[in-house]
């Protein structure tokens, strides 16, 4: 660029300062031109290149968040958190193994949030710089969009605490897709997971759909581990007899290769838990992994059932029955 070009010329609209004026000016010997050079020229510029970094500072962050997701949905664990995973049982472990879908989708529905945050945010930051291009005041605008967010806060409401409700569900991890959980009405298992909803499937078929905003508590029957509980009434016969048979038993099943995999702590016979009319009850009790407590509570029975039987007490508690119910109840004595 020839150095005559840059020389101010007292004769133009420009200022001294205003360089793309001068040059303007001096190459075309427009003063319209030269007077709307930074509208023509710097100030196209600058917008592009206001929009391409918003481009790629939010290609940028979503590819970011899309690795992270990734190695969410994958099941790796930060270092400073594997202290914690190793002191759960591995039982334990295996259960939330066996649900990839529920981490998949965990993973994609926290990814899909923060990248419409992310999307929203750096576009309207460069939607209002671009504003200021344009010696627009920006500040009454903002309190304007203030304002209209505050209304639709207010008429939106329930929309708006089921999202949080929803999103503060996937970040705790609360439940997910297999799990059992209680919400109150509806007991069943989780077969999607939303920002907004949750679709539970219970024991008949049913499914329901239940906003997050209105669940209240949550009982999770399928996280970390479990306690089976059984009674198991004896009637009248020997307590201890009982006891060490129902012992016997459960230290059986125990150390079966079948089922002791899928034991955290070996069971337990408690002991009498009540007394009614009709005998004792004792309680057998024993902690698995979460996703197994059905099977191993249906298999205790029939094994515990069995022993009664052959240890001859469910006969002795039919004979004990039946007596009963044969007696008849004595008359009052007459009046005199």
């Amino acid at each position: 660029m020839p150095l005559s070009l840059l020389a101010p010329d007292p004769a133009t609209p420009c200022t001294e300062s205003d360089v793309i004026c001068q040059w303007l000016y001096k190459a075309t010997d427009s003063a319209w031109l030269a007077d709307g050079g930074y509208y023509l020229l710097l100030k196209p510029i600058r917008i592009i290149v206001i929009i391409l970094v918003a481009m790629i500072a939010r290609a940028l962050l979503n590819h970011t968040i899309n690795k992270i997701v990734a190695r969410t949905a994958q099941g790796k664990v930060p270092t400073m958190l594997r202290p914690i995973r190793e002191k759960v049982p591995v039982s334990v472990l295996n259960t939330g193994a066996m649900f990839p879908e529920r981490r998949r989708q965990r993973a994609e529905a926290i990814g899909s949030v923060l990248k419409s945050m992310v999307t929203v945010g750096v576009f309207s930051v460069a939607f209002l710089i671009v504003l200021s291009e344009f010696d627009i005041n920006v500040g009454p605008l903002i309190a304007s969009l203030g304002i209209v967010g505050v209304a639709l806060g207010f008429g939106a409401q329930s929309l708006v605490k089921d999202l949080i409700a929803g999103l503060f569900m996937l970040l705790e991890d609360q439940y997910g897709v297999g799990d059992v959980i209680d919400t109150g009405e509806a007991v069943g298992v989780v077969e999607s997971v939303g920002l907004r909803t949750v679709t539970i499937r219970d024991g008949r078929g049913v499914i329901w759909y239940v906003r997050n905003g209105e669940i209240i508590r949550i009982g999770n029957k399928s996280q970390g581990w479990a306690t089976v509980m059984i009674d198991v009434p004896i009637g009248f016969v020997g307590v201890e007899e009982a006891t060490a048979v129902l012992r016997q038993s459960v230290d059986a099943f125990a150390n079966d290769p079948e089922w002791s995999a899928d034991f955290v702590e070996p069971p337990q016979v408690l002991g009498v838990e009540n007394i009614s009319v009709d005998g004792a009850v004792i309680r057998t009790v024993c902690k698995t992994s979460a996703d197994r407590q059905w099977d191993l509570q249906r298999e205790m029975r029939r094994r515990l059932t069995e022993a009664l039987e052959a240890s001859g007490i469910a006969a002795q508690m039919q004979a004990a029955r039946a007596m009963r119910t044969s007696v008849p109840a004595e008359e009052p004595p007459s009046a005199p």
